[in-house]
């Protein structure tokens, strides 16, 4: 065995041994009657991306939301880091949200505010920098995602939707993150909008060295941004690779979903 060889193996064994950003065992939230997750079992490597699919109703973002801590499973384990997020202090929950950036499915700005103090939000709520430094760092961070600096004095309202979306992936990189959400980032774009948006995630989570965790419905945003993939049905993962796999795993269910067609082991369900 060469020399590289030796150097390849160990670094396969380390990373086979590596904590995983974020880990989750039997997760399982319910309301009413109604269960949304059954026991979700998922790790996510730190430093890659993990895209996460189902349909409808499926407990993606239910899933994102009990990371967050914004619902509180009723059973399962959510470690960040090894760390049990259950026995974490207060203070030690608000450091590891103070290190979480978050894209949301329509951009969720502020209307009131410019793009610039919409990009600068989290750093000007914490103080963690001036307003007048602000604008020179919204500059910078819109440069990232292709915008020029004028973009910062707009308003959403001024901005086209690929636009509004460039500023929401600006704002949630500009504290420069460790983990980043992406939730559904190419909704109401059109193709060539959804792959520049994609080209710039992967960009910007590779520039922060990021872990990148994204629910999408869009097969061909899934394959470009993620390294991972994971597919939820019923609340449970039903499959997990590589995303460029998508389309041909082997397993019946995720291809059908991930090539559309009507006829496969998942069907519509009725409602009663």
């Amino acid at each position: 065995m060469t020399p590289f060889d030796q150097e390849a193996e160990r670094s396969v064994k380390q990373q086979a041994g590596a904590v995983p950003k974020i880990r989750l065992r039997g997760l399982k939230k319910r309301f009413g009657g109604k269960v949304v997750l059954d026991g979700v079992d998922l790790d996510v490597r730190a430093g890659h991306s993990m895209v996460i699919l189902g349909g409808s109703g499926s407990g993606k973002s239910v899933t994102i939301k009990c990371i967050l801590g914004l619902i509180q499973p009723d059973e399962g384990l959510i470690e960040i880091d090894g760390k049990d997020v259950s026995s974490m202090s207060p203070e030690e929950r608000a450091a590891i949200l103070d290190r979480t950036g978050m894209l949301f499915q329509n951009g969720a700005l502020f209307d009131s505010l410019p793009v610039w103090e919409n990009v600068c939000f989290k750093l000007l709520a914490q103080r963690r920098i001036t307003r007048a430094a602000a604008r020179d760092k919204a500059a910078e961070v819109l440069a990232q995602v292709g915008l020029a600096a004028s973009v910062g004095d707009l308003s959403p309202s001024e901005l086209s939707g690929g636009m509004q979306k460039r500023v929401a992936l600006a704002r949630a990189v500009a504290a420069q993150p460790d983990i980043i959400f992406f939730d559904e980032p190419t909704t109401g774009l059109d193709p060539i909008m959804g792959a520049v948006i994609d080209g710039l995630i992967v960009d910007c989570v590779k520039k922060l060295g990021a872990t990148a965790f994204s629910i999408t419905h869009d097969m061909a945003s899934a394959r470009r941004i993620g390294d991972d993939a994971a597919m939820i049905h019923k609340g449970r993962i039903v499959w997990s690779g590589p995303a460029a796999s998508l389309g041909d795993t082997g397993n019946a269910m995720v291809d059908q979903f991930a090539r559309g067609e009507r006829e496969g082991p998942i069907q519509m369900e009725l409602r009663k």
